[in-house]
């Protein structure tokens, strides 16, 4: 291994730690929502004003419950007033008149730490996010591209964290989780366009770029990352009805759920039918890194539909929430990456070892 390499499988190899590690995130937040641990902590970045949660109700002052309910309300109407001056009225009102602001979280001390390992992993990922953009600075030499898309996706980590304060002191506001879902995804996207970008010299061209074929690519991946967010809806619409009944009576949630459901249900058939026209479309590239991800595509499309209905017609065990929306976001990963193979395939890297700047 030359010197002149090892930058390069440095750079790689943190790439793919971070991008598995953001989909660990991704399924351990899962897990935070259907346990219903999202208010484990109801401060932040501190759990109970501490760096290390409580293990027992006695070791928060009597009067807790209101204390930190307060503290949220406060922040509220400052994060309130700097939209107000932003010209964001409507939606600092929706912030500063939304009920749940106004909900105590009791103390309960397998859901703080669950929260608090869900922050542990976080903080892990911008770590990594940190190293990535280190070992980012060889390329500002021959692709200064990497490096600086690898700072974008460091500042996206900062704005997800301060996010993430959000969602908690306004006690997982819809639209903040939303929000906080959508980029999570843009991270995922970047940092796996970063990660082949630094090595697109060892692609060569291997197929006629089609403007249809990579029309549709991007179309299908587009709708899946729409697919994800509506299905992120529907969570939030289970978390109403979840707490309305005190987590009971689980068979009857869906009945009592939105047109976002529905829309979400029927919306998975059409994303069934352009997922198997695109998989038609690549198989005919006879390329076998294509082909290679194809599969894959199919394979966790099947496994995220097998799970869907699983869950509509079994009273949706919470075991399956976490794994369908990780499952969907490794489906949107795979089908963004391929979107990249293609193009940097289908037209060769420039010069072998300097990737252009595009």
């Amino acid at each position: 291994m030359t010197n002149k390499s090892f930058p390069e499988k440095r750079f790689r190899n943190i790439g793919v730690i971070t991008v598995v590690a953001v989909y660990f995130l991704i399924l351990v937040g899962g897990i935070v929502r259907s346990t219903g641990s999202g208010m484990g902590c109801p401060d932040w970045p501190k759990c109970f004003g501490s760096w290390v949660p409580p293990t027992d109700v006695n070791q928060l002052p009597d009067d807790y419950l209101e204390v930190y309910k307060q503290k949220r309300i406060e922040k509220n109407q400052k994060l309130a007033a700097s939209l107000d001056r932003l010209g964001f009225e409507e939606i600092s009102t929706e912030i500063f008149s939304h009920p749940s602001q106004y909900i105590e979280t009791e103390f309960n001390v397998t859901k703080t730490w669950i929260e608090y390992l869900n922050r542990l992993v976080g903080v892990l990922i911008g770590i990594f996010i940190f190293l990535t953009v280190i070992y980012s600075f060889p390329y500002l030499k021959k692709d200064k591209a990497v490096f600086f898309l690898s700072l974008v996706s460091f500042i996206i980590v900062g704005i997800q964290g301060w996010l993430g304060s959000i969602v908690v002191s306004t006690n997982l506001l819809p639209v903040t989780v939303t929000v906080h879902m959508a980029l999570a995804l843009v991270l995922i996207a970047l940092l796996e366009y970063v990660l082949i970008r630094s090595q697109s010299y060892t692609l060569t061209k291997s197929y006629q770029f089609s403007g249809a074929t990579n029309g549709l690519l991007i179309f299908v991946t587009v709708i899946t990352f729409v697919q994800i967010l509506i299905g992120t809806q529907v969570r939030e619409e289970i978390d109403v009805v979840s707490f309305a009944m005190n987590g009971a009576g689980r068979e009857s949630w869906i009945d009592q759920l939105g047109d976002t459901f529905y829309v979400h249900r029927s919306f998975s058939i059409v994303l069934l039918v352009l997922n198997l026209w695109l998989a038609y479309q690549v198989y005919k590239l006879k390329n076998s890194t294509m082909r290679l991800l194809c599969n894959w595509m199919l394979v966790v499309l099947g496994i995220e539909v097998a799970i869907g209905v699983l869950m509509a017609y079994f009273a949706i065990p919470p075991i399956l929430q976490p794994l369908h929306l990780t499952i969907a976001t490794i489906l949107f990963g795979i089908q963004f990456w391929m979107i990249i193979i293609y193009n940097y395939a289908s037209k060769g890297a420039p010069n072998k070892t300097i990737v252009a700047v595009r």
